[in-house]
């Protein structure tokens, strides 16, 4: 299998989990992305609580993390919170503001999940290969972070 067909197989599949599930497919789809990409080690999406200012870990597949509520600006994941872009880093390690989850963990890749305009969440990999992300990682990412905020229960986020 090509590599283009390679990831076009996975967002169909990952497209399929969300038809077929919606909502309540958001824990099998984080599943599938860690067990399907070899460079995910650690799958999650975080939601917004702008009363709070803190992002708190929804569903997630991987080592547990005692990172469930991360405060908006910290982290990698707190710095999306405040941009609202996507943000890869390829060596966690050269980051200032990395809020360690795992001493494995070597890159990382954060895309923003918006409802219409409102940025409400994000998807977070965690890697153990530094530098593993390619165009295809963020172009699969952003297309089911749009199909998450489209989601009617996406309204109540944030």
């Amino acid at each position: 299998m090509s590599h283009e067909d390679l990831w076009s197989e996975r967002k169909k599949h990952a497209d399929r989990i969300l038809a077929e599930q919606g909502w309540d497919g958001l824990a099998e789809l984080c599943r599938y992305l860690c067990t399907e990409v070899s460079h995910y080690q650690w799958v999650g999406i975080y939601w917004m609580n702008d009363a709070e200012q803190a992002l708190y870990l929804g569903p997630f597949s991987g080592a547990a993390t005692e990172h469930t509520r991360i405060p908006y600006g910290r982290g990698i994941c707190g710095q999306v919170a405040l941009s609202g872009e996507t943000f890869e880093v390829p060596d966690v390690w050269a980051q200032d503001n990395y809020l360690a989850c795992s001493l494995e963990t070597k890159a990382e890749l954060v895309v923003p999940i918006y409802c219409g305009t409102r940025l409400i969440g994000q998807i977070d990999i965690d890697s153990h290969y530094l530098n593993p992300f390619c165009a295809e990682d963020e172009a699969l990412l952003q297309g089911l972070a749009a199909e998450i905020g489209s989601m009617p229960e996406a309204q109540a986020i944030g």
